[in-house]
């Protein structure tokens, strides 16, 4: 039986709206937030509403449709998220990691929020905050404290490389209710940022997606409800702390969009300059016994087809209600490393051009790295996927 991987057709006009966002809004401002770092983007405002009507006009069809209940979505938000997380993307990864309402908090409200919950949140502004300066990716070492004070929680502690942290109206944030029980205890919170006790103590220098600020955040007696508690307060020590991590089920896979649209953009220019120089392209040809260049574009566009692939997978598996954490990872890691060597070989080709500032090919290229970090680094998406194939649990492989 033949397998049909077009997208649905009533998302086309998702991929429509998204990439002439990203034609026409992106790409003429790409270069000018890339060298102010730290300016707020205000082109940006206009589609930040935009989005938000659109998330409204979304979350009304769900509510006014006629599915049965715990019948599967087949196609639904997981997959219209990767579309828009690839067209923008193509157009700069660092602007669309900007666009107010657009917080990688929402995907984690998204992924763990009760129904009330969804509702008072739907339409906030919510950035990430797991990591802390006393560990990176192993997020069961989250030290940050979440105390129990009459109908509040009062939150303490400092959170790093906070994604639009400085931007946002509000920020996801990971705590523990009780060190001593370990990784069961961690919950997130929503919390808006300004709340007493919620500040910026700086904004990080990077190497690349310099339109989307990265902030360091402190909690200091930050007082929030405790309505604010993403899922069940309850400690499960049999389920450790699943819950939050079904966000990087959800927000992974995005990473993962992004990764194959800034891949395609690179793609795109490689085959401009290969055509420019003469060498054509022939998929009907052994990809060995065509020009060293071409080769090399052929083996590594099969490369940008796979990581789609995975990422559809890992998005179709959570519209259906599948587990999907060992997918995830396989998206992020496969897009991840793909874009890293994808815009890299994009700048070798492109030479003098693609180490200049005359093109986007180095900029590209500074962006890439960090998919290939944030959301879990490639090592860690390797021990998850070993873990999961293997059946081990995190104390069986290290």
């Amino acid at each position: 039986m033949a397998i049909n991987l077009e997208l649905p057709k009533k998302f086309d006009s998702t991929v429509e709206r998204t990439h002439l966002a990203a034609e026409h809004m992106f790409r003429p401002i790409t270069r000018k937030y890339d060298k102010a770092e730290h300016e707020y983007p205000v082109e940006l405002d206009e589609l930040g509403k935009l989005a938000k009507q659109s998330r409204s006009a979304e979350r009304s069809d769900d509510k006014g449709g006629d599915k049965k209940d715990d019948a599967p979505s087949v196609n639904g938000a997981n997959l219209r998220s990767l579309i828009a997380a690839r067209e923008m993307s193509w157009g700069d990864v660092g602007l669309f990691l900007t666009i107010p309402g657009q917080g990688l908090g929402n995907a984690a409200i998204a992924a763990v929020a009760t129904e009330e919950q969804l509702d008072r949140f739907g339409d906030v502004w919510a950035a990430m905050a797991i990591t802390e300066p006393s560990f990176g990716s192993d997020s069961a070492a989250v030290s940050t404290t979440a105390t129990a004070d009459g109908d509040d929680y009062l939150i303490n502690g400092e959170k790093i490389f906070v994604t639009a942290g400085s931007r946002a109206d509000h920020v996801v944030v990971w705590a523990t209710l009780d060190k001593s029980i370990g990784r069961a205890a961690i919950k997130s919170f929503v919390v808006p940022m300004d709340t007493e006790g919620v500040s910026i103590a700086r904004l990080e220098h990077k190497l690349g997606i310099k339109a989307s600020d990265t902030a360091v955040v402190r909690f200091e007696n930050a007082r929030v409800p405790k309505e604010n508690l993403l899922g069940s307060p309850e400690i499960d020590t049999k389920k450790a702390f699943g819950g939050v991590m079904q966000t990087f089920d959800n927000t992974r896979p995005v990473v993962a969009a992004m990764a194959v649209g800034l891949g395609r953009a690179a793609l795109e220019e490689m085959r401009r300059m290969l055509e420019e120089a003469g060498h054509t392209i022939d998929y009907d040809k052994p990809a060995a016994a065509q020009h060293a260049a071409v080769s090399e574009f052929i083996r590594i566009e099969s490369d940008w087809e796979a990581s789609w692939l995975h990422t559809l997978r890992a998005a179709w598996m959570a519209d259906n209600r599948q587990p999907n954490s060992a997918e995830a990872s396989m998206s992020k890691a496969k897009a991840g490393r793909m874009v890293t060597e994808l815009t890299n070989k994009a700048v070798e080709i492109g030479a003098t051009a693609g180490f200049s500032e005359t093109s986007l090919l180095e900029k590209w290229a500074r962006d890439a790295k960090i998919l290939d970090i944030f959301e879990g680094t490639q090592q860690i998406q390797q021990l998850i996927i070993a873990r999961r194939v293997l059946g081990k649990s995190s104390a069986d492989l290290k």
